[in-house]
């Protein structure tokens, strides 16, 4: 018993040190963050984390202890990092949340920031909502769904046009859990299918939702860069150098958010092999699928049984208060998602479910082409105003910048909120401080916006 204790107190003696440590790492990552925040600079530094691990794997040679552990005990101090690093980065919901203060001030504002359609949901929402009563739905349920929306939605998916389709989700119910929105889906995958420490790769610009969901399950992130000069693609080379031991999981998102960027099938086709090759998850955001062109395709076609798709009624039925989603995955993967969501929620909303069924029979083509109509606008109105961008081919957003040097997207953004117009800066979806983003709502006040927002660039910058 003595050595037991002995080497107890040598343990509690190494932890102490190893939290005042912990203490004095993080006072230091917030100083550079501070300096990084005045230079401009990115809160991540790939290369440099690239750098550390390398002389971590060294070490572990030297010294003798398992690679894995200490990987991965690397990324929670990489993590914790990020999250001292990052307290003052503005987002999109950043920027609307101020709006909102400032229109419970009485000031207008023209809302180009939020991504969520300003036209009603199909009239088949408010009949739903009329007789939801009636029909008695409004208990405990499943946490995966009841299952009258989830055969409807399989049957949605099974498109005889849609190679593999049919055959991979016949019994499509058991791969499909309704979820509070798309958001918790990802939240769902990332926590359940994921363990402290393991590493996801984001493609940027991103979502930031992928990263906060990351972060606050102690995964790492490793982000691969896009630019304006590349069309907004990664190479293929990209993602298999961010690939290592502690890689798990791939994230897609197409059409882009912010970008509003199709992955080419060439492209998508390598991605899917490489996460073969490395047994990675796919994780696709597939949210905009009805706002894209003819060159989109869902993941679901490759039949891979570690993709997870997720999709949402917000945008292609204009629902975004309903807070409702879904997944699309293996069964097993299904399983594991749903006990979270049971322990978070027992279930969704009974009767938002069944006004989901309701609005899975209606014609939303007409939003498809509302937004096509306002994403043609938009784009001509930024090449009249000499904004610098590549035009969309799908979702509901335009991701630009202008011809001036040293613009700070972030500051115009809260200049031209005191003008009355709110724009995503785009140090939100990653080191992009020089884009922001548009919203394509309604033309008149997209028009009005645009007519604002020039006055206010040319103003400061000329």
């Amino acid at each position: 018993m003595s050595d037991i204790e002995e080497h107890r107190k040598k343990i509690e003696k190494i932890t102490l040190e190893m939290i005042k440590l912990l203490k004095t790492r993080t006072d230091i990552a917030k100083q550079i963050g501070d300096a990084k925040a005045s230079l401009g600079m990115t809160v991540t530094d790939e290369e440099r984390e690239d750098a550390l691990r390398n002389q971590i794997t060294k070490l572990c040679k030297e010294i003798d202890l398992d690679q894995s552990t200490a990987l991965k005990f690397l990324n929670f101090l990489f993590n914790e990092s990020v999250k001292v690093q990052s307290d003052n980065k503005q987002t999109h919901l950043s920027v609307f949340l101020k709006a909102k203060a400032l229109e419970e001030e009485g000031k207008k504002i023209i809302h180009l920031e939020v991504g969520e359609p300003d036209f009603k949901p199909p009239k088949e929402v408010k009949t739903a909502l009329e007789e939801v009563y009636d029909k008695g739905y409004g208990k405990y349920g499943s946490p995966k769904g009841i299952m009258e929306l989830r055969t409807a939605i399989g049957i949605a998916l099974e498109d005889p046009d849609v190679e593999g389709g049919v055959d991979y989700y016949n019994g499509i119910e058991d791969n499909i859990m309704v979820c509070p929105g798309a958001r918790f889906a990802v939240y769902l995958a990332i926590t359940t299918l994921l363990n402290p420490g393991d590493e996801i790769i984001v493609i940027e610009p991103s979502w930031p939702a992928y990263k906060d969901c990351a972060l606050n399950a102690g995964i790492k992130v490793r982000t691969i860069k896009t630019t304006l000069e590349t069309k907004w693609e990664p190479s293929i080379e990209q993602i298999n150098n961010a690939i290592n031991q502690n890689t798990k999981m791939i994230i897609l998102n197409s059409p882009n958010n912010p970008t509003g960027k199709v992955l080419p099938k060439k492209l998508l086709d390598d991605i899917i092999q490489t996460a073969k090759d490395h047994d990675l998850y796919v994780l696709s955001d597939e949210i905009y699928s009805e706002y894209a062109n003819n060159d989109w395709q869902s993941v679901l076609i490759y039949n891979y049984e570690k993709s997870i798709v997720t999709k949402s009624f917000s945008k292609s039925h204009a629902m975004t208060g309903y807070r409702i989603g879904y997944a699309i995955a293996e069964p097993s993967i299904i399983d594991k998602m749903s006990k979270l969501q049971a322990l978070s929620l027992t279930n969704v909303s009974e009767p938002i479910q069944y006004v989901a069924l309701q609005a899975l029979y209606a014609d939303t083509s007409k939003n498809t082409e509302i937004i096509k109509s306002r994403l043609e606008t938009l784009v001509k109105i930024a090449k009249d105003i000499g904004l610098e961008f590549i035009e969309p081919e799908g979702a509901m957003y335009l991701f630009a910048k202008t011809k001036y040097k040293n613009f700070d997207a972030t500051k115009f953004s809260e200049k031209l909120l005191e003008h009355g117009v709110a724009i995503a800066p785009g140090e939100g979806f990653g080191d992009y401080k020089e884009f922001f983003r548009i919203t394509a709502i309604d033309e008149t006040r997209l028009k009005e916006g645009m007519i604002i927002l020039d006055t206010v660039l040319k103003e400061s910058y000329e």
